[in-house]
């Protein structure tokens, strides 16, 4: 299973926020690019970038940084935040960019995420967010009556790459992920997914592990490596 560390961009730092709330909001550092060399020395596969003005905002805010990190690092970056047009992904691609995150513009506008994967195939993700369930967009400021399982579902023929699926609930908090509600989603989907939220300890990681691996390929990890819970290192190994 891949364990993808997350770099949370605001304001050119990294920081995490406890259940996407931005009032609730921990800065880890100033220096993006140094972030990324380290979770690149220690194994990461693949960087998860979230450019959280952008998420709010509606259109990219963090791209240049992204950019410099593509740059930085030899590992593939994944960016979701605020990419809500197709020039905005051309963009990014365009940036160093290996493949995006489709959230709000994906639910919003389906001819949007459609056109999206046909253009990129298997360089498109699709990022659902929940809580309790139901799907959350907008830097999940809003909330929607639309059934995750029903998202994942109606994805099916779409050439993606993977859904991202985050509870909220979980994120940040370090309170272990979410299993049930993943396996539901899992279930529903006929792409492989990668989980993310709530985890707090290595013991999470190898459920996650343990789970069946050719439907949930990977997670990421926040809040609970930039604490030093434990390692990345440490968390690859759980994994294995």
């Amino acid at each position: 299973m891949l364990v993808i560390p997350a770099i949370d961009l605001k304001g050119g730092e990294v920081v995490r926020l406890a259940q996407g709330d931005p009032l609730h909001q921990t800065s880890y550092s100033s220096d993006p690019i140094a972030v990324a060399k380290r979770w690149e020395d220690e194994g990461a596969p693949i960087l998860h970038l979230v450019d959280l003005d952008g998420a709010f905002s509606g259109s990219p805010r963090q791209l240049g940084v992204a950019a410099d990190v593509a740059k930085a690092v030899k590992v593939p970056i994944q960016l979701g935040g605020g990419l809500r047009s197709l020039a905005a992904l051309e963009q990014a691609f365009a940036s160093g960019i290996e493949r995006v995150v489709l959230g709000t513009a994906a639910i919003e506008d389906e001819t949007f995420l459609i056109a999206a994967c046909r253009r990129y195939p298997g360089k498109v993700l699709l990022g659902i967010d929940a809580r309790d369930g139901k799907v959350a967009i907008r830097g999940w400021a809003e909330h929607t009556r639309l059934q995750a399982t029903e998202l994942a579902a109606r994805s099916a023929d779409l050439p993606l790459a993977a859904i991202i699926y985050t509870d909220i609930r979980r994120d940040g908090m370090l309170t272990g992920p979410n299993v049930e509600a993943l396996q539901r989603v899992a279930q529903a989907s006929r792409h492989p997914l990668i989980a993310s939220g709530g985890i707090a300890t290595l013991d999470d990681v190898k459920r996650m592990a343990a789970l069946d691996p050719s439907r949930i390929i990977g997670v990421l990890i926040g809040k609970a490596l930039y604490e030093g819970s434990f390692s990345l290192k440490e968390a690859i190994a759980a994994a294995t």
